[in-house]
């Protein structure tokens, strides 16, 4: 499936589905910190306007409609894969780990997953993976922007118990002042060791 920006609410063959779950993941990329997960099932009867890919929208406006999704979702969840599972079971592993958790965590059973991305977990509902699909289903999007907004404020959080690294700015990304941080100071506890970059700052 292509993607492009044009949000929609489900396709045609999803519209007929209430209890809908979208899925999606912030934080494979980055070198600290957990990846976080989050479900969304959305209310038909109270509809969200302006829900896109978290990344395509400000600061404020994923504030805005984070509180929002919260307030009108029938249900959202997260779910999360720490630092030692990533460094245990690789990155792509611990992300599926965390996605199920999310899913499992819904009070009810979805009758459709949609997960943003070409993999899906190894469970047992029913589900297709939509490529593009935080920017084009509004229940991932939802959920894009849950979890990114969740990772942001722990990253946040991180900044004041690890000074120095610089993760409120870039949210453990390998930007180049977190690698010179890396250099400087060496890896701390929340570091993913099994990421190279965090590897060779121990040489």
């Amino acid at each position: 499936m292509a993607r492009n920006d044009r949000q929609i609410a489900v396709s045609p063959e999803w519209q007929k589905i209430r209890l809908l779950a979208g899925v999606d993941e912030v934080g494979r990329g980055p070198l600290a910190g957990d990846v976080v997960t989050a479900a969304v099932i959305l209310d038909p009867e109270r509809p969200i306007t302006g829900l896109a890919d978290s990344k395509k929208l400000s600061e404020k406006r994923r504030q805005s409609l984070y509180h929002e999704i919260k307030e009108k979702a029938l249900h959202w969840t997260l779910g999360r894969a720490s630092v030692a599972e990533i460094d245990d079971v690789n990155i792509l592993q611990a992300t599926m780990l965390a996605m199920v958790r999310a899913v499992d965590s819904l009070p009810i059973t979805p009758a459709l997953v949609l997960v943003d991305g070409n993999r899906l977990p190894q469970w047992p509902y029913k589900a297709e993976a939509v490529v593009g699909g935080d920017g084009r289903i509004a229940a991932i999007s939802a959920a894009s922007i849950i979890a990114k907004v969740t990772r942001d404020a722990e990253l946040a959080a991180l900044d004041i118990q690890y000074p120095g690294y610089g993760f409120a700015a870039h949210k453990g990304y390998g930007t180049a002042q977190h690698l010179a941080a890396l250099q400087k100071l060496g890896p701390c506890p929340v570091h993913r060791q099994s990421f190279r970059p965090v590897r060779e700052s121990r040489r």
